[in-house]
């Protein structure tokens, strides 16, 4: 018999992640998700799970039944054409909520440029990036859904997320990493396995209408990062690039922010000390596991 039943808008690694440490902890659920393809029944771990069709405005209708009748909704889907698709299809369902957990993935991109100071969840959001200015946007339009009709809701502002099958040695191996020449610019990520116990942990200790940053404790330049992973695996590094130079607009946009992100609120509220506290144990991590 499960426990709970948990819809997944979007099935993405965190979603997965997050699955995945449900079933190792022996948690009991229903799953279900949604897909850019068909709908189908397919299996992750021991769970047979039922994933719908869903892309922007096009949906297997059969999926209201099943969110409708479920406790808990986590949505990872970003946010199309400036606003979010799934509060502006399933606005009824999020209105007359019978949920008791809902989740919304956004990004610390919303703080945007403190030029390498710190940023909390007090810090007011003044995003410089086009992504950042959606992504406070649909924060808005959940909190509006929180505030109106109490919907139990809290929003994980995350950080640039790495893990086993993507992270900055395997663009080391492939040729593909770039080191911006750039003073002063701090970021901070956060290892998607970190993700997944914050997520888990929260379903026990849930608190409506709250933001947290998801981060590690380490927050640094691109550049300490791309030397300690030259040096874990014995490469030499590329050259150095202006970031006039950067021809990715995604990475030239990444450059404008710099911004290092609290963790306190999470590790406190959560009781939670990370796996993976800096990159240097994840990056460890992933070399001992390389796929």
């Amino acid at each position: 018999m499960s426990n709970f039943k948990l819809f997944c808008f979007g099935f993405g690694q965190v979603a997965k992640y997050f699955v995945k440490n449900l079933i190792e902890k022996n948690y009991k659920f229903d799953l279900i998700t949604t897909n850019t393809t068909s709908t189908q029944i397919k299996k992750i771990g021991n769970l047979n799970y039922k994933t719908y069709f869903f892309k922007e405005d096009k949906f297997d209708n059969n999926l209201l039944k099943d969110l409708n009748s479920s406790n808990k909704v986590l949505v990872s889907i970003p946010p199309k054409n400036k606003t979010d698709i799934v509060l502006n299809l399933f606005d009824k369902s999020f209105r007359t909520n019978k949920f008791d957990w809902v989740t919304y993935l956004s990004a610390t991109s919303v703080y945007g440029d403190k030029k390498g100071n710190w940023v909390n969840e007090q810090t007011i959001p003044e995003p410089t990036s086009k992504r950042g200015i959606i992504r406070l946007n649909v924060e808005r339009q959940w909190l509006k859904y929180y505030n109106d009709f109490n919907l139990p809701l809290q929003i994980f502002r995350l950080s640039g997320i790495y893990s086993l099958e993507n992270n900055i040695i395997k663009r080391l191996k492939m040729g593909t990493l770039k080191i911006i020449e750039k003073n002063n610019h701090y970021f901070s990520r956060i290892h998607v396995e970190d993700i997944a116990v914050a997520l888990t942990l929260s379903l026990k200790k849930f608190s409506t209408g709250q933001v947290f940053n998801i981060s590690d404790n380490y927050p640094c330049s691109n550049e300490e990062i791309a030397k300690y992973a030259a040096n874990l695996m014995k490469m030499s590094l590329p050259q150095k690039i202006k970031p006039e130079d950067i021809e990715s607009k995604m990475l030239k946009s990444f450059y404008k922010d710099s911004k290092k992100v609290c963790n306190k609120k999470m590790k406190q509220f959560f009781f939670y000390e990370l796996k993976y506290p800096t990159f240097k144990e994840g990056l460890n991590m992933i070399r001992n596991n390389m796929i």
